[in-house]
C-alpha cells in the first residue's frame, strides 16, 4: 500500500504527535481524512468548551480537537494491527461529535455514561458519499467501521487501555504539560498488543515501571477531566445551550456544524453574548450552596490500570497505585459549586 507523508494530513496545532504513533500515514487514513464529514471535527475541541474559560487550568493550551484525535487513534491502530477495518473505525469513531462534545452530553442527562454523542455515528457515515466511496475502494463496509467498539484495540471497557484511551491520554499528558512528547515516545514505545487475564487482546505495556509511569500521569489526567472546574464548565454551557435552543437563537443541528458557527451565532444575540462572556469569564472555583449558579454538579470518571505483560494489572502488581485509584474512584462529588470571576 503507497504511503503519504504527513503534511498531506491538514492539522492546525504545533503538538507533533502523530509521527510518534506510526511511522506512515496509508492512503485510505488521508482519504477519509479529507472527506468534509471528517474535516468538520477539526472545529471540535477535546476539552469540552472548558477552554474557552478563564480558569487558570485550561490556561495555554494547544489546540487539540477531535480531527486530530482521530487520526491519532486510527495511526494507533494501524500501528498494532495493519487492519484497514479496524483502523478505519477508530478514524470514524467520533465522526458524530457535536459542538463542545461531551458537553452535550449533560445537556442531554448522560453525564455519567457520556456516550449520548456517538448516537448518530452510523448515520453520518452512511450519508457521507466521500466515505462510502472510499469505504468501497478498500473493500469495507458501513457496518464494519461504524461500531470500534467491535474492536478491543480501538476501544474495550475500562479500564483497559484501549486506542482511543491511549490517545487522549497522550495528547493530554503533553498538552497539560505533564510529560514532553519525548517521554510520551518513551512510553508509547514500550507498548505491545498481548492477551490479558480475560483472553481478549489489549495494548499492554512489557516494562512493569513504565506501565507505571503512565498509570500516574493518566491519573493525573482523569484528575483533570473530574475536576470542580471541568464539571462545572461543562454543566453550565450545556445549560447555557439548552436554553440559546429553547429560545430559538440556534438550532440543536448548528452543534453539528462546528464550534465557531455556534459561537458567532451566540454572541449576535443579546442574551446569549452575554451568558457566553458570562461562561468565558469563569477563572475560579467556589464550594458553596448559596450562590443561585451553585451545583452539585456528577460526572464519569474516566480511568485507566494498564496491563503489564506477564505481569497483570498495575494496581495489582503496584499496590500503593492501586490503592490511590480507589481512592479516586471512592472520592465524592457530592457537594455544591460555583464558578466565579
Amino acid at each position: 500500500m503507497k504511503k503519504k507523508s504527513y503534511f498531506c494530513i491538514i492539522i492546525t496545532t504545533t503538538m507533533n504527535l502523530h509521527s510518534i504513533y506510526s511511522n506512515d500515514i496509508p492512503d485510505f487514513i488521508q482519504e477519509i481524512a479529507h472527506t468534509p464529514a471528517m474535516l468538520r471535527l477539526d472545529d471540535i475541541g477535546m476539552n469540552c468548551g472548558c477552554e474557552y474559560t478563564s480558569f487558570p487550568m485550561f490556561a495555554g493550551l494547544e489546540k487539540y480537537s477531535r480531527y486530530y484525535h482521530s487520526i491519532g487513534v486510527a495511526l494507533i491502530v494501524w500501528h498494532f494491527t495493519h487492519d484497514i477495518k479496524q483502523s478505519t473505525a477508530g478514524l470514524l469513531h467520533d465522526i458524530s461529535s457535536p459542538a463542545f462534545a461531551h458537553v452535550i452530553d449533560f445537556m442531554h442527562g448522560d453525564y455519567l455514561t457520556q456516550e449520548s454523542t456517538e448516537n448518530g455515528t452510523q448515520s453520518i457515515i452512511e450519508n457521507s458519499a466521500e466515505i462510502q466511496h472510499f469505504l468501497k475502494k478498500y473493500g469495507t463496509k458501513t457496518s464494519e467501521v461504524a461500531d470500534y467498539h467491535l474492536y478491543p484495540i480501538a476501544d474495550n471497557d475500562t479500564p483497559r487501555l484501549s486506542a482511543d484511551r491511549l490517545e487522549y491520554t497522550i495528547g493530554n499528558i503533553v498538552n497539560y504539560k505533564l510529560a514532553s512528547p519525548e517521554k510520551a515516545k518513551e512510553l508509547y514505545d514500550n507498548l505491545i498488543v498481548g492477551t490479558n487475564e480475560g483472553g481478549q487482546p489489549e495494548i499492554m505495556f512489557t516494562d512493569k515501571d513504565k506501565a507505571l509511569e503512565f498509570a500516574k500521569l493518566s491519573l493525573q489526567c482523569s484528575r483533570i477531566y473530574v475536576a470542580d472546574e471541568d464539571r462545572y464548565s461543562m454543566q453550565r454551557l450545556a445549560e447555557i445551550l439548552k436554553e440559546c435552543i429553547i429560545r430559538g437563537i440556534i438550532a440543536e443541528s448548528d452543534l453539528y456544524l462546528g464550534e465557531t458557527p455556534v459561537i458567532n451565532k451566540l454572541m449576535n444575540d443579546e442574551f446569549s453574548a452575554k451568558e457566553w462572556q458570562k461562561f468565558r469569564s469563569y477563572s475560579t472555583i467556589v464550594h458553596t450552596a448559596d450562590n443561585p449558579d451553585s451545583r452539585v454538579i456528577y460526572a464519569k470518571k474516566r480511568h485507566i490500570n494498564p496491563y503489564i505483560s506477564g505481569l497483570g494489572r498495575v494496581g495489582d502488581v503496584f499496590p500503593e497505585y492501586g490503592n490511590t485509584l480507589k481512592e479516586y474512584l471512592a472520592e465524592s462529588q457530592d457537594y455544591a459549586i460555583c464558578g466565579t470571576v
